[in-house]
Parts: C-alpha cells; structure tokens; sequence
C-alpha cells in the first residue's frame, strides 16, 4: 500500500501542516510518545495502491478517528476526524512517505504539548497547543 501526495513538497505554498500530536490516542495508536502527521485537504491525498482497512475509535475529546491502516501489516496510514476543524482533510502518518523530500522544513504545530515526555524538548519555533 503506498499514499503519497505531490504537493507535500510545496513548502513555499505551505499546502499542508506538519504537526506532533501527543495526545493519548496518537500515543496508543504509535505505541510511542507522539505521532508526527501531514495534515493534508483532501483534493492533494491520493492512494496509489492496495485497499486499506479502517477502524473506528472515539478521541478523548469525544470526536470519532477513523484509523485507516494497511491490511498487511497493520500501519497506520492515516487519520480521519469528525470534529469540525478536521472537516476536508486526511492526517497522514509522516512515516508512511518514502520520499525524503516530504520531510524539508520545520513543524509548525505541537498538539496537547503539556502531555509530551518529559524527556522530549519543545520543537523550537512550532505553536504550541494545549488541546487540539
């Protein structure tokens, strides 16, 4: 399965936001302390191949995510949110691009910031948010 998306290397145009999100979902849906997303309108998302499979999980805010994720080995791909500001957009996972091009400048966003590890540093120069 492969989701790319040719304008996540216009950065002058800043088609898209580059975000971490530390809230409890993204750390259950990593494993880990964050997810890093390509929050992308969806008239740039394209999925070049394989059919994904999807599941439904409610988001401690109460908004339902849509994980849709590769049937194979289980890889989240990306994210869907029904809260309003999420209307028009696919949250890609940043680790599922292959092209080093995709990850040139700077985070703009850390989402839930207060619940990042203690032993993670602020992401110098992005907004920091206390919710989403």
């Amino acid at each position: 399965m492969k989701v790319t998306s040719p304008q996540l290397t216009t950065l002058p145009h800043l088609t898209f936001v580059k975000a971490l999100c530390y809230c409890s979902t993204c750390r259950k849906v990593t494993g880990g302390t964050n997810t890093a997303n390509f929050i992308v309108p969806e008239e740039k998302f394209k999925l070049e191949s394989g059919q994904p499979k999807s599941f439904d999980t409610e988001h401690e805010t109460g908004m339902t995510i849509t994980l849709h994720f590769c049937p194979d080995c289980g890889t989240t791909m990306w994210k869907e949110a029904s809260a309003p500001q999420f209307k028009g957009v696919k949250i890609v996972q940043a680790g599922t691009l292959t092209d080093p091009t995709n990850f040139t400048g700077k985070i703009d966003v850390e989402l839930y910031a207060p619940e990042r590890a203690s032993w993670l540093a602020a992401v110098e120069g992005a907004t920091q948010k206390e919710q989403l």
